[in-house]
């Protein structure tokens, strides 16, 4: 699938879901309470479908599909009629209201579970934690090793690449020394410290992973699959060479030789290869095909794939998966607010936002990995609308929230102007919110 339409086309698929969720918890605890609803409606602007329900309700999917709403009936809009004013919504006890308005968030939170739920039952196809550590970089610091074996990260067992990752961005935000267990191509195990202290203040987190330096450890320089017809295998090469050298220059790992054909071949595509063969070297001459393969731009290849890194599946059955779930679902909330408190305070970079350009990217590209994949990006964007939301903003759920807090303390509700004043507020801070994770987004595509 094209990049630019799967984006677009998984956006849809995320915030069609995720937005239907919230808005039927509106719906559903509104109802009931005895509320009215005028319209549910997944989309702003202009309806292109719509139908009334049994219920009198006006189901809608409008054009912008950036959010949705629930239209309730409610005096402050307008006259209503005496015989619904017990299904109006300010008529109802301020206990009722928070219910609703929290409901949204709240069946946010339910996807989320059971999103991670899916995901820990069909299983999160993944890599094994096995690294290497950039010269000079903190990780090397600290005493990593190639071929070395993440156990554990804090304290956490880890089983696979992309949650010791995870983790460890966790820790950059609190640039805090953490200790790291892991295992030796010997099969001894050491406790290391990452100096993470070292990193400064404020910069996004792809830059702490660049001075950190980890990397999956590289894959051996060997030919695991060679493709017939291609000029490797016209050249006599097989599965399982052992490639030694290019054109005399000796070969570190796999991703060493392929940098050394992507140099040379535009200065000429001939080259000599040096490969071992049930412990004998050969040569073999071999001319690299300017071409296209599964739909990638043209490059220069001579027809050979790399061993598959060590795979790391985690799957479990129905019972355990909820208590996965669960656990995932608590670690994600405490580092999200983590997050959020290292930003207002500084300590970490808003650079690290992200708005819907950046949320279309990893949709499409999770969408790529597998369905595991995509539910655990369904679960964490689900959980960061719930946190949203939440959060004390007028206009969003977590304003009205404090609104009805407050009248619930007061005895009376806030006044009209007192609740204008935090509109427009509240549309402030959201636009401004909102313009500085379009900025990262667009500033990602420019060169650095």
């Amino acid at each position: 699938m094209n990049s630019v339409f799967g984006s677009v086309f998984w956006l849809l698929v995320t915030l069609g879901v995720l937005v239907t969720f919230h808005e039927f918890g509106h719906y559903w605890v509104a109802r009931r309470c005895g509320v009215k609803v005028l319209r549910f409606s997944v989309g702003f602007g202009k309806a292109i479908w719509k139908r009334i329900g049994k219920d009198g309700t006006e189901y809608q999917v409008a054009m912008i599909p950036l959010g949705g709403y629930v239209k309730m009936l409610d005096a402050r809009e307008g006259e209503v009629d005496p015989a619904l004013a017990g299904q109006e919504f300010t008529a109802k006890p301020v206990w009722q209201r928070i219910a609703i308005v929290a409901a949204g968030p709240g069946f946010n939170l339910i996807f989320t579970l059971f999103a991670f739920w899916l995901m820990f039952l069909v299983g999160k196809p993944d890599v094994a934690p096995v690294i290497t550590a950039a010269p000079q970089s903190i990780a090397a610091e600290a005493g990593v090793r190639t071929g070395d074996r993440i156990l554990s990260v804090d304290g956490h067992e880890m089983a696979t690449w992309s949650d010791s990752m995870d983790a460890i961005a966790n820790a950059m935000l609190g640039r805090e020394p953490t200790a790291l267990r892991v295992r030796g191509t010997d099969g001894g195990e050491r406790l290391l410290t990452l100096p993470l202290q070292q990193l400064p203040a404020g910069q996004p987190i792809d830059q702490y992973f660049d001075k950190l330096g980890m990397k999956l450890a590289p894959l051996p320089a060997i030919a695991a699959t060679v493709t017939p017809g291609d000029p490797a295998q016209q050249a006599g090469m097989q599965g399982g060479d052992k490639l030694v050298s290019v054109n005399g220059k000796p070969v570190a790992d796999f991703d060493d030789f392929a940098q050394q054909v992507k140099r040379d071949a535009p200065k000429s595509p001939r080259f000599v290869i040096g490969i071992e063969r049930a412990g004998q070297p050969m040569s073999l001459t071999v001319t690299a095909a300017w071409k296209s393969e599964e739909g990638r731009p043209k490059q220069w290849l001579i027809g050979i794939r790399p061993p598959q890194p060590e795979q790391a599946l985690v799957r479990y059955g129905p019972v355990k998966a909820m208590q996965a779930s669960l656990e995932s679902t608590w670690i994600s909330t405490t580092n999200t607010f983590n997050m959020i408190g290292k930003m207002l305070t500084g300590q970490a970079s808003t650079k690290n936002l992200s708005g819907v350009i950046g949320i279309a990217q990893v949709a499409n590209a999770s969408a790529s990995m597998g369905i595991g994949w995509f539910f655990s990006f369904l679960a964490m964007v689900s959980l960061s609308l719930a946190i949203l939301n939440l959060m004390p903003i007028p206009v969003l759920d977590g304003g009205w929230l404090l609104y009805y807090l407050i009248e619930l303390v007061k005895g009376s509700p806030v006044s009209e102007r007192a609740m204008m004043a935090g509109q427009y507020v509240g549309l402030v801070m959201l636009f401004t919110l909102m313009g500085l994770a379009f900025y990262n987004d667009i500033h990602r595509f420019l060169p650095s």
